[in-house]
């Protein structure tokens, strides 16, 4: 599985842009949601497709302090196991080889974390430019 990337001090950084302004934390939250597309978008095509509902479940899902891609959910309960395979069905009876590492959103964390985490560099960058405050 790949190792997530831990940016130091974050939650100290949102509570300052927070009292710069109340918008700001947003701002992060925003520029997460935008960095993690990068996952997303190598994600979704090498997901199996009749309807395009299962890759239509990957998605962006961040916090102020946490950029997060998420999987599955109502529309498509049976992703986690397009991703990581098993057994589901009635009685159990339909198999995909388990694969822990997954198939499709840890390969694109591992693949892309370069990209990724620049990309996170970058959007922090950004919201302290939007702040108005002069990085070196």
């Amino acid at each position: 599985m790949a190792d997530p990337i831990k940016i130091t001090g974050l939650n100290q950084f949102v509570r300052d842009l927070k009292k710069i302004d109340n918008d700001l934390p947003k701002a992060v939250r925003r520029a997460f949601n935008a960095a993690t597309g990068i996952i997303v978008d190598y994600a979704r095509p090498r997901v199996p497709r009749r309807t395009g509902r299962a890759a239509a479940t990957i998605k962006p899902r961040s916090t102020q302090t946490a950029a997060r891609v998420v999987e599955g959910g109502r529309r498509a309960p049976y992703m986690p196991w397009l991703d990581f395979g098993g057994k589901a069905g009635p009685g159990r009876g339909v198999r995909r080889p388990w694969i822990a590492d997954g198939r499709f959103l840890y390969p694109a964390l591992i693949f892309r974390s370069g990209e990724l985490h620049q990309a996170l560099v970058d959007a922090l960058l950004g919201v302290v430019a939007e702040a108005g405050i002069e990085v070196e």
